[in-house]
């Protein structure tokens, strides 16, 4: 069975004493209780070392947002995946809407930074997602299958086989407007078609796929309901205890 997951994302939120409260309040609701999903909290990278030491390891995993395309050197304001790895952190989220469009990742970008947090022993969720334009003149599926394609299908069917991904509609991220179940429910569906015809029906069967995009306590149960939904990567929702709690309640 495939690994079922609810990641926050905090994106640039909360200051140094902020984020490590809230890291050790997101421990102290889990506390021992039994959750039928794994529970990551993706924080800024000023975070990562203090949070890892704070939340129970058993329960909880730490990701950074974001790591570099280049293993070491004069890259000036630049975190590299040794030094993620170095803090205890154990995911890195790589390819989010708001670096491709903000930053101008490319997907020979998001490919080194795959390569590298791999060969560092991190697991990269990898987002992927189609702009409102692109949904609208219905090429969002060729638009999704080109980023899996261009950024990941250069791994070995093993290194494949470590990578989770999240689907995250660019229309839905933090607007409000989440995608219909029936809507992400064909989402990953289609990508696991996708991987399917790449890797085989074996290793598109075990690939985790996260929805994001306004994902929150009132939505996530009957998201997390479709088959081919494993959890979710939550944005706003996870900048409160208790909101992100609930979500990994939903399943």
């Amino acid at each position: 069975m495939r690994k079922k997951i609810v990641a926050g994302n905090w994106k640039m939120n909360k200051n140094y004493a902020e984020g490590i409260e809230l890291a050790k309040e997101v421990s102290n609701l889990v506390g021992n209780k039994t959750f039928h999903c794994e529970i990551i909290l993706g924080t800024p990278f000023i975070h990562l070392a203090e949070a890892v030491k704070v939340v129970n390891s058993q329960k909880i995993s730490v990701a950074a947002q974001n790591c570099a395309n280049k293993p070491s050197g004069a890259y000036t304001g630049e975190v590299s995946a040794e030094m993620i790895k170095s803090t205890g952190a154990s995911h890195v989220i790589i390819g989010h809407s708001e670096r491709r469009a903000y930053y101008a990742e490319t997907y020979q970008t998001l490919k080194e930074k795959v390569d590298l947090a791999l060969q560092n022993n991190l697991i990269p969720i990898f987002c992927i997602g189609e702009k409102l334009s692109e949904r609208e003149t219905s090429i969002h599926f060729d638009i999704v299958k080109a980023q899996i394609q261009e950024s990941l299908f250069h791994l070995s069917e093993e290194n494949f086989g470590r990578i989770v991904l999240a689907y995250e509609p660019v229309w839905a991220i933090g607007t409000g407007v989440t995608a219909t179940p029936d809507q992400a429910q064909e989402m990953h569906f289609f990508i696991r078609n996708v991987i399917s015809d790449k890797y085989g029906k074996g290793i598109a069967d075990v690939t985790t796929i996260l929805y994001g995009g306004s994902c929150n306590p009132s939505n996530a149960k009957e998201l997390f309901s479709n088959p081919d939904v494993d959890g979710g990567l939550i944005g706003g929702a996870s900048l409160k205890a208790d909101d992100f709690l609930k979500i990994v309640d939903a399943f």
